[in-house]
């Protein structure tokens, strides 16, 4: 067996001793990029097998010993320890804070890792940045037109759910949530210009409410506007949701809000500008936060952006990275080719265009 080590094995427990919701995910974290993930048993033990399939989620058996990738492409037969040293372990549950353990220096007996309990913190709600106190202040004939909105609109019936938010905003003006979800309905009817509006409405309104931030930053990525993209990117980064939360006890509602998504367009718009420091340092956070993932397309920004700190050997494994997710992508020869030419040894520099 040597230096390989073929599990990590340990618990997830919270912090006051209550149970822990049934999605549990244990996740590997390796150069702020997620390498594997695994679904913790109900009693919050689990068992890794190393080597599987880069960004495979797999299902934990009633003991926490899950083997196989959804996929149903079997594991390899572990990694070696050295490829731990950047290495971190960390728990993913709705509701929780949790602890991250690092994998360095871990001990292990017959290639097996134990880490001990990877502790998470119960969390309260936070205010104000996933959604709007407006709702609060408005009058009940503008609630009970937003409700019906909603109701219309998670029925595919836009007509009628843009009537229904129309009527709530007309009513009560203020009403953040109800702008939002009416240029929603709008940009899902391609009348852009009028989204547009209505996100800047909502976000004029609480410049602490962050969707709309959100959708109008995409309004701009889609309209290249990258000094627009940077500045509203940037406001959602600049209360620092992320931090502010954890420092306070707080937890950010992320199924309703892709903080991934806020770092990924910041990373965009600094690489456009070429800035290309703060393109890196957002970039990475996307990463870091992008587990399912939803961006694959992030990984060859970063590439780019390795690429022109003349860093091939990180652009090539971003490269190698969004092939191992998108093996079937339309550029995917090109990217191979791409990729043969960074690894390439005495290579000449890959330079990149604007």
């Amino acid at each position: 067996m040597g230096d390989l080590v073929m599990f990590l094995q340990g618990r997830v427990a919270a912090s006051d001793g209550t149970a822990l919701p049934s999605n549990v995910i244990v996740e590997r974290v390796c150069n702020a990029r997620v390498r594997q993930q695994v679904y913790a048993s109900p009693n919050g033990t689990f068992s890794m097998e190393l080597g599987s399939r880069i960004g495979a989620v797999l299902d934990a058996s009633a003991d926490g010993t899950a083997q196989q990738g959804r996929s149903g492409r079997a594991v390899q037969n572990g990694i070696p320890r050295s490829e731990l040293a950047n290495c971190d372990l960390r728990a993913s549950a709705s509701g929780f804070h949790s602890d991250v353990l690092a994998l360095v220096a871990r001990d292990s007996f017959s290639g097996r890792i134990d880490v001990g309990d990877i502790v998470v913190q119960r969390l309260a709600k936070v205010d104000g940045m996933t959604v709007s106190a407006t709702p609060y202040k408005a009058p009940k004939d503008a609630r009970k037109a937003y409700e019906n909105g909603i109701d219309a609109e998670k029925a595919g019936k836009l007509a009628g759910a843009r009537q229904y938010f129309e009527k709530a905003v007309h009513i009560y003006p203020k009403y953040a949530n109800a702008w939002f979800q009416l240029g929603k309905v709008l940009q899902q009817q391609n009348e852009k210009p009028a989204a547009h509006a209505a996100y800047t409405h909502a976000a004029n309104i609480d410049t602490k409410f962050l969707p709309p931030y959100l959708s109008l930053s995409y309004l701009a990525y889609e309209a290249q506007d990258w000094p627009e993209l940077l500045n509203l990117s940037g406001h959602i980064l600049a209360l620092d949701p992320l931090n502010y939360a954890r420092v306070k006890g707080y937890i950010l509602d992320l199924d309703s809000f892709d903080y991934a998504e806020a770092y990924f367009y910041n990373a965009i718009a600094n690489f456009q500008l070429n800035k290309l420091d703060a393109a890196e340092k957002s970039g990475l956070k996307a990463a870091y936060l992008d587990v399912r993932p939803r961006f694959p397309q992030l990984h060859l920004l970063l590439a780019d952006i390795f690429t022109r700190k003349h860093d091939d050997a990180r652009a090539a494994t971003e490269i190698q990275t969004f092939l191992d997710l998108v093996p079937h992508a339309i550029n995917a020869d090109e990217l191979r080719e791409r990729l043969t030419k960074l690894r390439k040894p005495n290579a000449e520099p890959v330079n990149e265009k604007n």
